[in-house]
């Protein structure tokens, strides 16, 4: 780690941690706390729909909440869980997990403090259907990078599953670039088949304003039934230490 001289974006983002104002941070990376910075920008119409907020998943109604929805801790990742009652749950497992997961300080795995500083609860979201399965098993994930609100490239996710990803680096006006990418047997090369997003020049506005003012910021959003629909954004991708891209294009 070169310190007084961090040179590619991995290093940034270790010195960012470190030394850089990182105030808004817990905001930012907080799913509950982010809807309403989100929306204080003119940005409230791509949310997705809010169904509760818990600070103990024993309160939780689950039979108030809609036939399909995620449910997810609003300070980690991976946390979420997808109910579908017509298909049944366990209910007392997803409290137990989730009750479990709200008491992890989430910032002390991978050396990402500002998460320790997010009140821990537990919300309930519109779940977003894919509407493109016989392109993608997952939603397609579209992760604007952006730098002091100036997007830069868009990093595109697609056919997740536990084991494997597609993806692909595009530019802002999406022409792909391989070459930018290590692509391994977790990070398969999409071989640029993602078809240019109806939204991009509304989604690449967006990501500026929400990223205005941050150093460095991935603005991530989603679109579903010709609607644009707003994921999160992450100031630390990787926690600072992405292997994915080549290192000429880290620098």
């Amino acid at each position: 780690m070169n310190w007084k001289n961090p040179i590619d974006i991995n290093e940034k983002i270790q010195w960012l941690i470190c030394y850089g104002d990182t105030s808004l941070w817990p905001t930012l990376a907080d799913k509950y706390k982010v809807r309403e910075y989100v929306a204080d920008l003119g940005y409230g119409h791509i949310l997705t729909k809010l169904y509760g907020h818990w600070d103990d998943a024993n309160d939780i109604d689950f039979d108030a909440l809609p036939e399909k929805f995620i449910i997810k801790c609003n300070h980690d990742s991976g946390s979420w869980h997808i109910i579908d009652k017509k298909r049944g749950f366990d209910k007392n497992a997803i409290i137990d997990d989730l009750n479990q997961r709200i008491k992890r300080k989430f910032g002390y795995l991978h050396c990402e403090p500002h998460y320790n500083k997010i009140l821990p609860q537990i919300i309930a979201e519109q779940f977003l259907e894919n509407e493109q399965e016989s392109f993608s098993s997952s939603l397609i994930d579209y992760k604007v990078w952006c730098f002091d609100g100036k997007p830069f490239c868009i990093f595109v996710c697609y056919n997740r599953d536990h084991s494997t990803i597609d993806v692909n680096v595009y530019d802002t006006m999406w022409n792909v670039h391989p070459e930018y990418s290590i692509f391994t047997s977790h990070f398969r090369d999409g071989k640029g088949r993602c078809p240019k997003p109806i939204l991009l020049d509304e989604m690449i506005e967006a990501a500026s304003i929400l990223s205005k003012g941050q150093p460095e910021a991935r603005v991530d959003f989603y679109i579903v039934e010709g609607k644009l629909y707003f994921g999160e954004i992450t100031l630390t991708s990787m926690c600072g230490r992405m292997d994915y891209f080549t290192k000429e294009y880290l620098t």
